[in-house]
């Protein structure tokens, strides 16, 4: 009562609905806070992701730019070597001289190369470990993004110097087995670019063989032999299938021959050329063997048959 006379209570009621009112406005300013602090958080979650996100796009276009760069790479210039021309270059890169492990020489095997794109490096008994370079080591990490090309000639004989004034790879007809070596000077041997003295040559086709040795840097001693096997046939039925079995008897006798001549010769180190298909009947040990398409008497397909094979090509790295 005495409160109502002082007017206290109206006080005292309006103090509670100010307490009341504050109240209110804490838990107001409480969520608020909750929900800037959430907004905060998911800002901040947002922009890690979009940062994650870049990072991934530009690793990716990184590496899609290196896949154009390996596909677009090309060497500075090629080109066929033989004869005199062939003896020139040859004799440019013997004469590059420099300082102790300055020039390197490396032989990269097209079976090295292979293994090596798959991740894989041959060992001597013909098993692989698992590598990463295509090439070897000091090759790539002379060369670069340029060791790519190398890759890409498999098999190579690659010439370059520490200073990368020269940069080349060649591809001897007569390869020699892999190798690297850094010296004075690049190891370039005659007899991996020429038929040397005492070497047999082969041309074999289904129907034509033609074989010489070489004696003073000519080929000599020719022997031919030639057989008439039967051509194509345009009938069907149990005649084509007639036809094609004694057209393989004919080969088969033609290479019987073959095989006589080249066991009455007993050549140490033959080279055979001729027709894919049927160089493995053939069945020989040879220092080299490829398929060329020479054509005409058998003595002119030999000459072009060997002409072909011994020609070398130049890369510029």
């Amino acid at each position: 009562m005495l409160d109502s006379l002082l007017g206290r209570a109206e006080l005292k009621a309006r103090i509670e609905e100010l307490e009341e009112e504050k109240r209110h406005l804490e838990r107001q300013l409480d969520a608020e806070s909750d929900r800037r602090a959430d907004a905060v958080t998911a800002r901040q979650a947002a922009e890690e992701r979009v940062n994650r996100l870049e990072d991934r796009v530009a690793d990716l276009e990184g590496r899609l730019d290196a896949d154009v760069d390996d596909d677009t790479l090309s060497p500075r210039g090629t080109a066929d070597l033989r004869g005199d021309r062939l003896d020139e270059v040859i004799a440019r890169l013997r004469s590059f001289e420099t300082g102790p492990e300055g020039a390197l020489t490396a032989m990269v095997d097209e079976g090295e190369a292979a293994a090596a794109r798959d991740g894989r490096q041959p060992l001597d008994d013909g098993t692989t470990t698992e590598s990463t370079p295509g090439v070897p080591d000091a090759v790539a990490d002379r060369l670069g993004d340029r060791a790519t090309l190398v890759d890409r000639a498999a098999p190579a004989l690659v010439c370059v110097d520490d200073a990368s004034l020269v940069s080349v790879a060649l591809d001897p007809p007569l390869a020699p087995a892999p190798f690297t070596e850094w010296g004075e000077g690049f190891r370039l041997d005659p007899d991996w670019f020429h038929p040397s003295d005492g070497l047999t040559v082969a041309l074999v086709r289904s129907d034509l063989f033609a074989v010489g040795r070489y004696a003073n840097g000519t080929l000599g001693d020719v022997e031919t032999v030639e057989t008439d096997v039967k051509g194509s046939h345009s009938k069907g039925g149990f005649s084509q299938a007639r036809f094609e079995r004694r057209r393989d008897e004919q080969v088969v006798a033609h290479l019987d021959d073959c095989r006589s001549v080249l066991d009455a010769r007993d050549p140490d180190r033959l080279v055979l050329l001729g027709e894919e298909t049927v160089l493995d009947d053939l069945d020989r040990d040879a220092v080299a063997t490829a398929p060329v398409d020479a054509s005409g008497d058998p003595a002119t397909a030999l000459e072009d048959a060997v002409d072909a094979f011994f020609t070398t090509r130049l890369t510029l790295l």
